[in-house]
């Protein structure tokens, strides 16, 4: 045990400048919970597995410590002074120290860290969002509180050849959608590449918008090998494309933190879409190492992404559970939020929209909406129109009028008896989608 990284009953928040986190914490053999803990935080921190010769009296102040324990659950709290970190905002720097070698650690059965809290003074080192979804629903036209933004994934995920793959995004904005994204692995690929393929939906997306007089906006990824090629993607996007009529989308686990906050930083005037491609790895409810949803979403807005996906609140095919979700969604979106265990008031940092992804349809939209508790979150169905019994544009056309009921307050299955493709949708999702049917009498 190293007793310097333990002052239980200490309260960080009283003293300032701590930034706090809550891991569970399983012991391995022959370890107690506090043993277990102060290893933790030394190497965590400024520590090792032994106590260090070179320590100063002034690297001593920069111990992280852990403040209170709960035995009965395997709850550990540990408040780290915010001097360890980078001064540069830098978010890489921070999850380095919290969830770096401790998840490699031998004499750990089980770490995963739960809850993260930021005090004031810290956030102010940190970018956070810069264009947020209220600045996506002016160009769209949407009034603020008038309705979620409709979207869309292409699908196939892959394999649609250039013209292809511009067509669907044509047929989805024509039946009324507003956003179109590209799935998370869509890229450069030889039979789409990336110019060509950015050249013909601004090609589509002009002859829409002539067509019906309504903006739309397309996310492109831009994750790549290395940043000079992502900046590449970004300025072909911003060669073709509108101002307002793109969004920036970065894989952020996969490309990697840095990624998304240099895109932040050189371009805050885009919408920064971040996907959190292979989070499963580390957020699974049953995942004995890693972090919780909660943890992920805060630092995506501390890292200044505009949106992220932050699930479907128990509602698509996607595992995760409901309140998880929901407290992820609002942890994004809200000034003030609560955690598992912390309230996090946020200050003058702008939201990050929720993006709800995975398994939706418009049979959907409605139970999703009424859970979350908010207009502000952007929906992308992919199956869940490109599926439609008459394909995407009559499926764009379904999710619209889903909403429209939804926003009137009219039961869904007698709106659908006058509009056609929302009565096509019912039947089709309710047939074909397990986890669909008990909402599709509703």
């Amino acid at each position: 045990m190293q007793k310097e990284y333990l002052k239980l009953g200490f309260d960080p928040i009283a003293a300032g400048n701590y930034m706090l986190v809550v891991f569970h914490l399983v012991p391995g053999e022959g370890r107690d919970l506090l043993d277990a803990a102060s290893e933790v935080a030394a190497e965590s921190s400024t520590g090792s597995n032994l106590t260090i010769g070179t320590a100063t009296e002034f690297s001593k102040s920069m111990d992280a410590l852990v403040y209170k324990i709960d035995e009965a659950k395997n709850l550990v709290w540990i408040a780290y002074p915010v001097d360890i970190f980078d001064r540069g905002g830098n978010v890489q720097n921070i999850l380095t120290y919290i969830v770096g070698n401790v998840f490699g650690m031998a004499d750990v059965k089980a770490i995963k860290a739960l809850d993260c809290w930021f005090p004031p003074e810290m956030l102010k080192n940190y970018d956070g969002p810069y264009t947020t979804i209220g600045d996506m629903k002016k160009y769209l036209g949407i009034d603020g509180d008038a309705r979620p933004v409709l979207g869309t994934i292409i699908k196939p995920k892959i394999g649609l050849k250039t013209d292809e793959f511009a067509d669907v995004c044509y047929r989805f904005w024509k039946g009324g959608g507003d956003f179109v994204k590209f799935d998370e692995p869509q890229a450069d690929q030889v039979f789409c590449p990336f110019e060509d393929a950015v050249k013909a939906i601004a090609k589509k997306m002009e002859q829409v918008r002539k067509e019906t007089g309504k903006n739309k906006v397309m996310s492109f990824n831009i994750s790549a090998a290395d940043f000079m090629t992502m900046q590449k993607r970004a300025e072909i996007v911003m060669k073709y494309m509108e101002k307002g009529s793109y969004a920036f989308l970065v894989d952020g686990l996969t490309a990697g933190w840095t990624a998304v906050q240099t895109a932040r930083r050189m371009w805050p005037d885009v919408f920064l879409h971040f996907h959190r491609a292979g989070h499963g790895a580390m957020t699974r409810e049953e995942n004995p190492i890693g972090y919780t949803v909660e943890v992920l979403t805060k630092f995506g807005r501390l890292a200044g992404a505009s949106g992220m996906h932050t699930g479907t609140a128990g509602i698509g095919k996607m595992a995760g559970d409901g309140d998880t979700d929901v407290r992820a969604a609002h942890l994004a979106l809200d000034k003030v939020a609560s955690g598992p265990f912390f309230e996090q008031d946020w200050g003058d940092m702008k939201p990050m929209c929720p993006i709800a992804s995975g398994g939706l349809n418009p049979v959907l939209l409605k139970p999703f909406a009424d859970v979350i508790g908010t207009v502000d979150f952007i929906t992308t169905m992919g199956g869940g129109v490109h599926s439609h019994p008459s394909g995407t544009e009559k499926g764009a056309m379904a999710l619209v009028q889903a909403c429209e009921a939804w926003k009137q307050k009219i039961d869904m299955n007698e709106y659908a008896k006058t509009h056609a493709e929302l009565g096509q949708a019912v039947e089709f999702y309710k047939e074909h989608v397990e986890y669909t049917k008990k909402y599709a009498g509703k």
